[in-house]
């Protein structure tokens, strides 16, 4: 037997060094700020040196971390405290967007800047287009010239497509809209966007992003009419986004009306109601009855579901015209509301293939509903 005393197992810890590269590093943006408004001050008004300087830099200076210092220092001069103020303990440049003169040619050099830059580093996309949100949150705390600036330069931004026209969703806060600052703003903006490009590249990029539909929302609630906004814009120049709104709430009002008459037949709605209601919003709308009777028919032609065999599929569609025959009767007092007509079936009959073989009975019912003999206002064949 052994008579040595057993040693107890104990438990030691072993201690990890932690590797320099997985240190968090604490954020301090101040010595980047300093070497930013450092180099800025050096190459002064000069934006080709600029545009060279901020290039360089971005090999020693950790843009990624400090992307919105960078940005904030390159517009206002600083770094910005909530609200649009210039933190007061930190370094600061006068050669800035702020501080530069207030005319397009100027805005245009500086968008060339930014352009650089973020071709340069692409990480700062996404960045900048947070940076240019946050600066229209904070229009209040800037002053008019410094809006003004800002807005051609957005304008030239969203024109070069630096920048998505999501960013006009800032525009919408309650407080811009309610002092009038968002509908001052736009006109700015507007303005060096279609002196860059034209209202239909203008009208593309806002309906890219669902915003062709809100530009009414620049004004409070009390003063969101298509006349006002028209007035307004059209005041400023802009006759062409006035005409280009005008134009989105006719559209914006046809496809409600379209919505409503489907509605109301997959109700089964008396045709007498139907025929009433519609009267009176083509009135309100200012609607003829060419663009009425083509809302009609895609409304009469989307209540039902149609079946998929051809051979019963024509049978379904007489039935079912011969049942809206009134309706379709009551906005087809001209002539050429009943060529409009034609056109829509056609166009639906060679859109649904389907459909093909009833066209011709289409015509038919409706011609044999609608015309006695003697009837020569128009001829269907």
């Amino acid at each position: 037997m052994n008579n040595q005393k057993q040693q107890k197992p104990t438990l030691t810890g072993q201690r990890f060094k932690t590797r320099k590269r997985d240190e968090k590093e604490r954020f301090d943006p101040t010595q980047f700020q300093e070497s930013i408004v450092q180099g800025l001050n050096q190459t002064g008004s000069d934006l080709e040196a600029v545009a060279k300087f901020l290039d360089a830099s971005g090999a020693k200076l950790d843009y990624r971390r400090y992307a919105e210092t960078l940005f904030d220092i390159l517009v206002a001069g600083g770094m910005l405290a909530p609200g649009g103020t210039l933190s007061d303990d930190m370094t600061r440049t006068e050669f800035c967007l702020f501080t530069a003169q207030e005319d397009l040619e100027t805005m245009q050099a500086y968008a060339q800047v930014f352009n650089k830059l973020i071709r340069r580093y692409k990480y700062l996309e996404k960045g900048f287009e947070e940076e240019i949100k946050k600066l229209l949150l904070f229009l209040k705390g800037f002053t008019e010239s410094e809006r003004n600036k800002l807005a051609m330069l957005t304008g030239i931004l969203l024109a070069n497509g630096n920048i998505s026209a999501s960013i006009l969703n800032s525009l919408y806060n309650e407080n811009l809209v309610k002092e009038g600052v968002s509908a001052a703003f736009a006109v700015k903006l507007f303005k060096s966007w279609i002196n860059e490009k034209d209202i239909n590249c203008v009208a593309g990029s806002l309906r890219k992003v669902g915003m062709d539909n809100r530009l009414m929302e620049l004004f409070p609630a009390n003063k969101r009419s298509c006349e006002h906004f028209s007035k307004y814009f059209t005041d400023a120049g802009l006759k062409e986004l006035s005409d280009f709104a005008r134009n989105q709430q006719s559209i914006g009002a046809r496809k409600e009306l379209q919505k409503e008459l489907q509605e109301m037949m997959a109700r089964g709605d008396p045709q007498k109601e139907i025929i009433a209601f519609t009267r009176d919003e083509m009135k309100k709308a200012g609607l003829s009855e060419q663009a009425m009777i083509s809302i009609i028919w895609t409304s009469v032609m989307s209540c039902v579901e149609w079946n998929k065999k051809e051979e019963l599929v024509c049978e379904q569609a007489i039935k079912h015209l011969k049942q809206y025959s009134p309706l379709l009767k009551s906005f087809t007092s001209q002539g050429l509301s009943e060529l409009s007509l034609l056109l829509k079936i056609q166009e639906y009959c060679y859109d649904n293939i389907h459909f093909m073989k009833a066209f011709q009975k289409i015509v038919v019912l409706l011609y044999k509903g609608w015309h006695q003999p003697s009837d020569q206002n128009i001829r269907f064949s």
